[in-house]
């Protein structure tokens, strides 16, 4: 077998493969023998058609599924004597296949590209330290309280934070327009949920109160057909009520608490709180190193590789939107791509942090990991059970520990600068910033 390797374009390679015709005709002479012992054609007995007329009708035939495997396998042989990496499926395209001639085919295809690691003790973290305090316990369990609580009927005037029921019916120039009619409709007063003046007019009303609420549609309302226009909205008042905020014993009792125990409600919400603010800071710190290796290391990624992320990033989105794929638009390749160079390229730089380093993983870390991840279900065991009974799933905990222990590797190397915050900065960042601005 002879072989010449070109490169094309970056990692493109082209392979030029020469086979003696033997390997080929000789093969192809074989099977058609084969199928001279089985074959039944009038005129013929059987086991005794001769091999012209096997060739004749079968030849063709034969001779194209033989050629197809040898190029295949001679493809696999080629790349293993030439110690590439092909990256993605080969293009395969025959140069000289006639009978009697050495075959001769080309395979384009891309090669893995070479991950040279730069110094890991470039990479600048900032690990961030918080922890859960009384008063963020205290905040969360009010929070709670809130959520868990009821709507009760009050025979008074409404104010801020009570729940209104309301008919309303909203005209413009005295015609009523698309949208601006409702019965029953709750509307809890200061929660913004109507356009700006409605709500601080139904406040201080009662049952049975009939108003007009006058307000003016901003200018770019998204209805441009009522947009920047007054309307009036013959509005009654149908019910009113306030919020029943749960005691704690009644908080706990609503969240299965045995004997509705507060301190073991305390108890269970901080374990809680830790446990989603340790996931938050490890986050931060995985985000910020997986980043930097990406800022830190510049070179060519494989075209296919990039397409096969793509396409697993576009069943995600579609997954995501609850409906059947079949039903869904094809969505752009583009709005994937940058997300998709960044994941194949963190690939081969972490396969090559672990390579080097001969970052392992073992069973107890394993282990932990899967208690880690069950400790969030009603029963840890049977989630424990459902991964250890298939090996699979069992991998994809196995590649969060491998992951896990290399981020603790770079962390080891890395300069790590320490910021403090609290427990409501860490988990609500959005608040935080706007607070600053």
């Amino acid at each position: 077998m002879q072989v010449s390797v070109e490169t094309t374009s970056g990692l493109e390679r082209k392979l030029t493969v020469g086979i003696p015709a033997s390997k080929v005709d000789d093969v192809a002479d074989s099977r058609m023998r084969e199928l001279a012992k089985t074959q039944r054609i009038n005129g013929f007995r059987p086991g005794k058609v001769p091999l012209k007329v096997i060739k004749k009708r079968f030849g063709e035939h034969v001779r194209q599924e033989v050629v197809s495997e040898v190029m295949q396998r001679s493809f696999y042989e080629a790349v293993i004597q030439e110690k590439l990496q092909p990256a993605g499926a080969p293009h395969i395209e025959p140069v000289v296949m006639e009978e009697g001639k050495d075959l001769e085919f080309t395979a384009t295809f891309e090669i893995y590209p070479e991950v040279e690691l730069k110094d890991l003790s470039n990479i600048t973290i900032e690990q961030v330290t918080a922890e859960v305090g009384d008063d963020d316990l205290t905040t969360m369990l009010d929070t709670l309280r809130d959520q868990q609580a009821a709507w009760v009927e009050v025979k008074r005037k409404s104010k801020d934070g009570d729940q209104i029921n309301i008919d309303f019916t909203g005209t413009i120039d005295g015609e009523e327009f698309q949208g601006g009619k409702a019965e029953g409709f709750n509307l809890v007063l200061g929660s913004n949920q109507m356009i700006q003046g409605f709500e601080e007019q139904l406040a201080g009303t009662k049952a049975g109160d009939e108003l007009e609420v006058k307000v003016t549609f901003p200018e770019d309302y998204q209805n441009k057909d009522v947009a920047g226009k007054e309307a009036v909205f013959a509005t009654k008042v149908n019910l009113v009520n306030k919020k029943d905020t749960l005691k704690m014993g009644e908080l706990a009792e609503k969240l299965g608490i045995e004997d509705a125990n507060v301190t073991t409600l305390k108890n269970d919400i901080r374990k809680n709180m830790e446990r989603e603010l340790n996931q938050v800071l490890k986050s931060k710190v995985k985000e910020q190193v997986m980043d930097a290796l990406v800022e830190e290391h510049d070179f060519a990624v494989p075209r296919a590789m990039i397409d096969q992320e793509i396409d697993v990033l576009k069943r995600q989105a579609l997954q995501q939107f609850g409906g059947q794929m079949a039903n869904l638009p094809d969505l752009p390749s583009e709005l994937f791509e940058d997300k998709a160079v960044k994941r194949v390229k963190l690939g081969l730089i972490v396969g090559e942090i672990i390579k080097q380093n001969k970052i392992t993983t073992d069973k107890d870390a394993v282990r932990a990991k899967l208690e880690e991840l069950a400790s969030v279900y009603e029963q840890p065991e049977e989630v424990i059970n459902y991964y250890l009974s298939d090996e699979n799933r069992l991998n994809e905990v196995e590649q969060l520990v491998l992951e896990d222990n290399v981020i603790a590797f770079i962390q080891e190397k890395a300069k790590v600068t320490e910021k403090s915050k609290t427990f409501n900065q860490v988990m609500n960042p959005e608040k935080e910033s706007s607070e600053d601005e």
